[in-house]
Parts: structure tokens; C-alpha cells; sequence
């Protein structure tokens, strides 16, 4: 990606971002050397990186399908980060052509890749905003949001390996309930978060050691922790699991090594 165009569009080069470097740990091409060199950070310390962005991808579009199919036309991607293979309004509307998505994210290049790559059905109907997680009433409040999505409807509010970058818990969980008490009833929640619950404790010393050194800016949970933003809902299927193990869990022998993140769906009463 040539440098020289991203600074004259206010992409910041010199740091890594999210949706950068997840770019590049699913295989694209839309990265900076900052995000590379992030990326093989990551890579290095848990050893399945880049397995575990894939599969928390798939995750995603998982869930979107079997939202889709039970009648869900509704859905709030919020942390969406760079297009790819199969968003999810290609997901959801190869089900229902109907579908209706706004996408949200931080990152000015997601923007400028959004706008000339998510091509919405002509039923249905896709938007971008740039905006982030921490500004959850500007968000419900953004007149392309409120075109797109109607909160007087369920829908699926999407928040895929994104609760990861908010430290503070306190301020996670408030988020997460302020977005979630703008929904109607039969609404949900999609998400995925980062854990080294799995990694060996060599691992995972090494990786809050790179946490404590402003290295990486993923901040990891617990199952018990993440199981806490799904409190009030009803949890689909297996509930918190690998994100490899929804809806339905693998057996053992299957399942890739090294996975470094779980997922859940949680519908509102």
C-alpha cells in the first residue's frame, strides 16, 4: 500500500491498527509495515494468530447465517474492520437478499475501502460510519444508522474481536449495555473476544509482558469474564465457546490447536 496516498488521506502509517493488522493476519494485502511487523508480533507470541483471526472469521459468518435463516434482517457491525471474502451483508443477504447492515469502524482507510466494496443487494441495503466502540450514543444516533437499521425491530448487534481493546472492564460492560439496552426484545449479541486461556503459561507471561510494555493493545479475558457480557441474555447453542466450537462443538480431535478466542450469541428476552 503506498504510503504517500494514506498520508494524504490522514491514515496514520506509523502506528499499528486493528483492522489493519487483522487484515493482514487473515492474508490481505491492505496493511502497512507497522501492522505487518504487529502482526508477526502476535504471531510470535501466541503461535496462532493468524489460524485464530481466520477462524474467528468463520465464526462470524456462522453466526450471520444462522441469524439470517431464523428471519433476522437486521445487523449493527460495529469493529467491522477491512472488507474481505464474505462481509456480513453478502452473508446475510445471500439468505435473504433483503438484509439490511451498517458497518462501524475507527479506521479511515476501512472507510475508504467500505465505500468501494460493499455493494448492497438491491433489496436490502449496507452503509459504513466511521465511529468507534467508545462513542456507543453516536453511534444509535448517526443518521445513516438510523437509515438503515430500525431499533424498533430485532436485529444483530455484532461485536466481533472488538471488546478486546477496551481495558477497562468497567467501561466494556457499559458500552456493551448501553448498546444493547437501545434494542428491542428478540435483538442480539455476536461476539468474539481474545483469551490466553489456552496458551501455555510461558505464553501467556510473554504476552502480558508485551501488554505491560505498550506493545499490543489486545487485552485479554477469561471464559468467566467474557461470559459476563452476555449476563441477562439467553445464549445460543453450545453459549461460550471456541470460537471453532459454535453452534455446534467440534470433537477435540478436530479441533484446530491453539485456538485463542471465544465466541457466543446471547439473545435479549
Amino acid at each position: 500500500m503506498d504510503e504517500a496516498w494514506a498520508h494524504a488521506h490522514r491514515i496514520d502509517t506509523s502506528t499499528a491498527h486493528p483492522a489493519r493488522r487483522y487484515n493482514y493476519l487473515l492474508g490481505g494485502k491492505d496493511y502497512f509495515p507497522v501492522d505487518r511487523d504487529s502482526g508477526e508480533e502476535f504471531e510470535r507470541v501466541s503461535g496462532s494468530a493468524k489460524l485464530t483471526a481466520r477462524e474467528n472469521r468463520a465464526f462470524l459468518q456462522r453466526a450471520v447465517a444462522f441469524l439470517a435463516t431464523e428471519g433476522l434482517d437486521q445487523f449493527l457491525d460495529i469493529g467491522t474492520g477491512l472488507p474481505t471474502a464474505d462481509n456480513t451483508h453478502e452473508v446475510a443477504q445471500r439468505i435473504n437478499p433483503r438484509s439490511r447492515v451498517a458497518y462501524v469502524d475507527n479506521d479511515p482507510l476501512v472507510l475508504t475501502h467500505a465505500r468501494a466494496m460493499l455493494t448492497s443487494t438491491p433489496e436490502g441495503h449496507s452503509c459504513y460510519i466511521e465511529e468507534d466502540l467508545r462513542r456507543p450514543d453516536k453511534i444509535l444516533n448517526h443518521p445513516e444508522v438510523r437509515a438503515a437499521i430500525d431499533l424498533n425491530r430485532p436485529l444483530a448487534l455484532m461485536l466481533v474481536a472488538v471488546l478486546h481493546f477496551i481495558e477497562n472492564d468497567a467501561e466494556a460492560h457499559d458500552i456493551v449495555q448501553r448498546l444493547l439496552d437501545a434494542l428491542p426484545s428478540g435483538s442480539y449479541l455476536v461476539a468474539s473476544h481474545m483469551t490466553i486461556d489456552g496458551n501455555s503459561p510461558e505464553q501467556a507471561a510473554a504476552y502480558r509482558a508485551l501488554v505491560a510494555a505498550g506493545r499490543i493493545d489486545a487485552f485479554t479475558r477469561s471464559r468467566e469474564q467474557f461470559s459476563e457480557f452476555f449476563a441477562g441474555l439467553d445464549l445460543i447453542g453450545p453459549g461460550v465457546e471456541w470460537v471453532t466450537d459454535w453452534p455446534e462443538p467440534l470433537p477435540a480431535d478436530q479441533r484446530p490447536p491453539g485456538i485463542a478466542a471465544y465466541g457466543a450469541v446471547g439473545r435479549k428476552p
